[in-house]
């Protein structure tokens, strides 16, 4: 192991040449950012592909053995096949006594036009007080650079690798990481098997300023509830029958109090109660109600409190109901009574509460609620979407090792975050591989991943390139 006045020599050194490349970092970025890789939109694949091209290239610079692996196609709904764009997985140092550390990121992103309300070109890494603009910039492009300059980093001023250096790197992520999961089965025993740790850095902090851990996400169960027969004439039926639309805005109804609290019988039984030590994590944590208020553009939360708003988005479930199916929606008046509804809503739930425990439970609500209507109507109930949560140990040595290095870079501790949303990836590489997974932030809450202005500062990037460079150094230390 390193004495820690030379690994601070070392890292100094690090961090000067870092620094001294941060335009060509930043000009890498720029490349980047003016690909259109959009998954979502089908005459961009072409694009996507470009952009895994370009992205095992920049590994085979590095040194690293590149394997494009074809994923064959996929069908859109109307029936046209179209050609997934091929996932990298890159390996770099086999010494058997160095720990091996994979990194999943991914170089697809969401739609951007510039008429969506963009101040600038969405593909073109703009900097305007310290800020890079640009789709991709932070959501995921940013971070997979970032990591690669790390380790380019090592390569460039010829020092020792710290570790072994793995990568997963898709191009559809955006479009729920098609064909994903069957790779990471069918590499479980090969490309997985000498893995000790799996880094993913595809999120945010939960400020704007603090450095942020995350080590859990809820899931998300998407349920439909469906009423009814056929469309009739108001005039001709209003007050003699039983009105599908009614039947189903009763049943939305008793799901959730105005206070947001599930009306579900048992919903709560099964959530993980909450330790003193995990309490603890919540004092330190640095989060902004006016901030997050601004943020979001939200007047008022449900909760007064940082502990009670952080709680409920990421430790208990909630439940948000998106849409009816069916109903009038255009503007103006319709007399109509519409026939067939479908009222949609999901269920974020969190570690402990089983899926299918927590289907039956909603399945029996709504039954008896609908059973003491005594509607002829038909009720249906079906759960045609699910994700489980995810949930990491903070006390791996890849969450010491990444505290430490954050400690570091940004001179303080970071905050242990959970994530409210469904982060599938961390779930699927936990899962599959059973290693541990880390989430490794280095956007700030305000970049704006998915929406427009999306940014990455050039603080948090080249920062971040550093913070990674100090982490492999840290883990190398801490195996």
């Amino acid at each position: 192991a390193m004495s820690s006045s030379s690994s601070s020599a070392l890292e100094t050194e690090i961090f000067q040449y870092i620094d001294v490349h941060q335009s060509d970092f930043i000009e890498d970025l720029k490349e980047w950012v003016a690909v259109e890789s959009d998954s979502v939109q089908p005459h961009l694949r072409k694009e996507v592909i470009r952009m895994m091209a370009l992205a095992a290239d920049r590994l085979s610079v590095l040194g690293a053995t590149v394997n494009l692996v074809n994923l064959g196609s996929h069908q859109l709904l109307d029936g046209l096949d179209l050609p997934l764009p091929p996932v990298i997985l890159g390996e770099l140092g086999k010494d058997p006594q160095k720990p091996t550390v994979c990194f999943y990121g991914h170089v697809d992103v969401q739609p951007a036009k510039k008429e969506d309300g963009w101040k600038t070109d969405p593909y073109k890494l703009t900097e305007i007080d310290g800020n890079l603009y640009g789709r991709g910039a932070t959501d995921n492009k940013g971070p997979v650079l970032a990591w690669i300059s790390a380790v380019e980093t090592f390569r460039a001023l010829k020092l020792a690798m710290p570790v072994n250096f793995k990568f997963v790197i898709e191009g559809m992520e955006e479009a729920g990481s098609l064909g994903l999961e069957k790779l990471l089965e069918e590499e479980k025993q090969s490309f997985f098997s000498d893995v000790d740790y799996i880094v993913i850095s595809d999120n945010l902090w939960l400020s704007n300023k603090k450095p942020a851990l995350t080590y859990g996400s809820r899931g998300n169960a998407c349920f439909f509830v469906e009423c009814g027969d056929k469309d009739l004439h108001s005039g001709t039926f209003g007050g003699i029958i039983h009105e599908p639309l009614t039947d189903l805005i009763a049943l939305l109804d008793s799901l959730v109090d105005p206070i947001g609290r599930i009306q579900i019988p048992g919903i709560y039984d099964s959530v993980a109660a909450l330790t003193e030590e995990e309490r603890k994590l919540y004092e330190s944590i640095e989060f902004d109600l006016e901030e997050h208020k601004n943020n979001s553009g939200v007047k008022k939360f449900l909760y007064g409190t940082k502990e009670e708003i952080l709680l409920h988005l990421w430790r208990y479930p909630s439940l948000s109901i998106h849409g009816i199916e069916g109903a009038f929606h255009e503007p103006g008046i319709k007399t109509v009574i519409p026939a067939k509804v479908i009222g949609k809503f999901s269920i974020r739930q969190v570690p402990h509460m089983e899926l299918s425990v927590t289907e039956q439970q909603v399945v029996e609500h709504l039954e008896s609620v609908f059973s003491k209507r005594n509607s002829p109507n038909k009720l249906k109930v079906s759960m045609p979407l699910s994700a489980k949560p995810w949930l990491a140990g903070v006390h791996d040595l890849l969450y010491k090792a990444a505290r430490r290095a954050i400690k570091t870079v940004f001179g303080e501790d970071p905050d242990f975050i959970r994530d409210g949303s469904t982060i599938p990836v961390a779930r699927m590489f936990q899962t599959i591989t059973q290693k541990s997974v880390m989430m490794f932030p280095i956007g700030a809450a305000d970049d704006g991943e998915h929406s427009q202005n999306e940014k990455i500062s050039r603080h948090n990037y080249i920062e971040g390139t550093k913070v990674f460079a100090a982490f492999f150094l840290e883990i190398s230390k801490l195996h």
